[in-house]
């Protein structure tokens, strides 16, 4: 943390002295020059993209949706539900919010409130909660109170139940400045690549977003002892005020022509095009041809599911089959989530283009949160209405994503699949893992942190999770599943040990530690 601060007070001095080379905004979206809210905006959405995209890396090898194709032993410690000692590998999004968004936010949020940019509160407000909920369920403690005292060389960490609870405070205020109106009229400059890079300023569907933001952090709390008496009924409320259609999804904007303004899972932005993290996993593969309610297509070369080769590269160069990664294995010849390399350069597929959005937050994604809470409550009737479109909105999302030489997927394409074997026929027919499975396919490729949640939440169970390969003895590094990622190395682990040593974290199972969400614990 230390080292943080240092960086961060060099950065001030820098601004005050009139650096502009150093602060250009254009060049170091993490340093700004100025610090009004107008010009921070855009480089803060920006990091938000990027910082959570490059831990999702490691999330997606616990979850087994996208895995290694290298034969290299430290390609393969996330995939054992181990760490990298010493590193700061999986720390990127510790680094997020405490620097990358960090002060930055702190002062736009400031400027907004104090000169009534009201629009820009409430978007701060709202990024605010996004990041510490994001941050709690990828680490467990995390620096609350104490964030960005800059007369501390040393942080106290607070545990889950006070980070939800804050962040549902930070829900509140954005929801507070969504009601009130600037004297200023900012639309202009939110609605511009300078501005507002999710929603161009659209205000009501922040209103959604902050809504969407409340029933996935409720649904994390299945295990509480009162959950069904407590939190059922906000999440269907909640969802119901969120996202309305595919419309509504949150996705961080790009232009695509350089690798700064590239899609952020695209091989122009670079953090893929390593083999330790392309491979799709083979759970998605089999979800997607028949593994949802009966047993998968062995060398599947279709399925009745079209969303499987608009998802999906088949393995062209060998057998022109479908295959999927295992964990712990090389997977040398499951083909790249990138598509084709064609001139020295990946083509993109799906959500893995240069110029596509990135999903932060989706209205399939939260339809399954509702079907998921409502079936607990004991109202499957209501969960299969939210299961069904569900289904047919991330076909939706899917055709979002093809490029021009792909065939959108046809109304009589999801009314096929709607009448196949995949998908429940009735209310009194749908099963938890038929809300979950289509969950991990609405999710793959970019909701990592919440399909993390989901596993861990079921403690890993496989009636749940039906094509999650199970792991045991020497396929786990400790013996049992991943709960938490250790806070970032360089900031917490050199400088910030008596903390640690209070929660347990310098024991390197603490990683399977189960944090506060997944337990009964009020």
């Amino acid at each position: 943390m230390r080292r943080r601060f240092y960086i961060i007070v060099v950065a001030v001095l820098m601004v005050m002295s009139g650096c502009r080379k150093y602060l250009d905004i254009n060049e170091n979206p993490s340093n700004p020059q100025l610090v009004k809210a107008e010009l921070l905006l855009a480089p803060i959405i920006a990091q938000m993209a990027s910082g959570y995209s490059q831990d999702q890396r490691q999330m997606n090898k616990f979850n087994q949706s996208i895995l290694g194709g290298s034969s290299d032993v430290s390609s393969k410690v996330w995939e054992k539900h181990g760490f990298p000692e010493r590193s700061d590998v999986g720390g990127v999004m510790w680094r997020m919010v405490y620097f990358d968004l960090g002060l930055n936010l702190e002062r736009m949020i400031k400027d907004a409130v104090e000169n009534e940019k009201y629009e820009y509160a409430a978007i701060g407000y709202a990024i605010k909660a996004w990041g510490y909920q994001s941050l709690t369920d990828y680490h467990g403690p995390i620096i609350l109170d104490e964030a960005f005292r800059s007369n501390q060389l040393s942080f106290k960490y607070n545990d889950q139940p006070e980070v939800y609870a804050k962040v549902r405070q930070w829900c509140d205020s954005a929801l507070l400045y969504l009601d009130k109106k600037s004297p200023i009229d900012y639309s202009a400059s939110l609605n511009s690549v300078k501005g507002d890079n999710l929603y161009r300023g659209n205000m009501e569907q922040w209103r959604r977003f902050v809504y969407g933001l409340k029933a996935i952090q409720y649904i994390h709390l299945i295990n509480k002892q009162d959950f069904k008496n407590k939190y059922v009924d906000s999440i269907a409320r909640f969802v119901d005020l969120s996202f309305q259609s595919i419309t509504d999804d949150a996705g961080v904007k790009f232009t695509g022509d350089k690798s700064a303004n590239a899609n952020v899972v695209s091989a122009l932005f670079g953090i893929y095009t390593t083999s330790y993290y392309n491979r799709a996993g083979k759970p998605i593969v089999n979800y997607l041809t028949g593994g949802l309610r009966g047993t998968p297509i062995e060398n599947p070369k279709s399925s009745t599911d079209p969303r499987l080769s608009r998802m999906l590269m088949m393995n062209n160069a060998k057998d022109s089959i479908y295959i999927g990664g295992e964990p712990n294995v090389t997977n040398s010849t499951v083909p790249n989530i990138l598509g084709e390399f064609v001139n020295n350069t990946y083509q993109g597929k799906f959500i893995f283009r240069n110029t596509v959005d990135f999903p932060l937050m989706t209205y399939a994604q939260l339809q399954l949160v509702k079907a998921e809470a409502l079936f607990i409550k004991g109202d499957k009737s209501g969960a299969y209405d939210a299961y069904q479109k569900a289904i047919v909105a991330h076909m939706n999302f899917v055709n979002r994503y093809i490029d021009n030489k792909e065939v959108a997927i046809s109304l009589n394409d999801v009314k096929a699949y709607l009448e196949g074997g995949d998908v429940a026929k009735s209310a009194a027919d749908l099963t938890l893992a038929d809300i979950m499975g289509q969950k991990y396919i609405v999710q793959w490729g970019w909701g990592g942190l919440e399909q993390w949640c989901d596993l861990r939440k079921y403690h890993y169970n496989p009636d749940v999770f039906k094509q999650y390969i199970p792991l045991s003895g020497s396929q786990l590094t400790y013996n049992d599943y991943c709960y938490r990622v250790r806070p970032r190395y360089n900031s917490e682990y050199v400088w910030n040990e008596k903390e640690l040593d209070r929660w347990g974290a310098l024991d390197p199972e603490y990683v399977i530690k189960p944090t506060w969400f997944v337990t009964s614990e009020n």
